[in-house]
């Protein structure tokens, strides 16, 4: 399940994280990007206690975006001790996304 949160910095709420983290880089008119909110409900309820799912709008925050390098939407970057160590671009289907996420915990 996406969280919404608040927070002081971008790192302040990675360092933060007991798990690792799933940032999902979308914006609001992307198409692909609706297509990917139940995906990610599916993969943030069977990895509840493993992952947190975060989405990140790239028209709120384009200096997060521009930081990671993000050139297409939807992208997910998994982040692991503060640091990204995997990207998917594109729609990416639920068992498919929560197999290759439990190969990287």
């Amino acid at each position: 399940m996406a969280l919404k949160k608040q927070f002081n910095s971008f790192q302040d709420m990675l360092s933060g994280s007991q798990t690792p983290v799933l940032v999902d880089f979308y914006a609001t008119w992307c198409g692909p990007c609706q297509m990917m909110s139940p995906i990610l409900e599916q993969v943030g309820s069977y990895l509840r206690n493993q992952i947190q799912v975060v989405k990140i709008d790239t028209d709120k925050y384009p200096n997060l975006a521009t930081q990671y390098q993000i050139h297409a939407l939807p992208t997910l970057v998994l982040f692991k001790n503060g640091q990204p160590v995997e990207r998917f671009e594109g729609v990416v289907q639920a068992q498919q996304l929560i197999q290759h996420l439990q190969t990287l915990l």
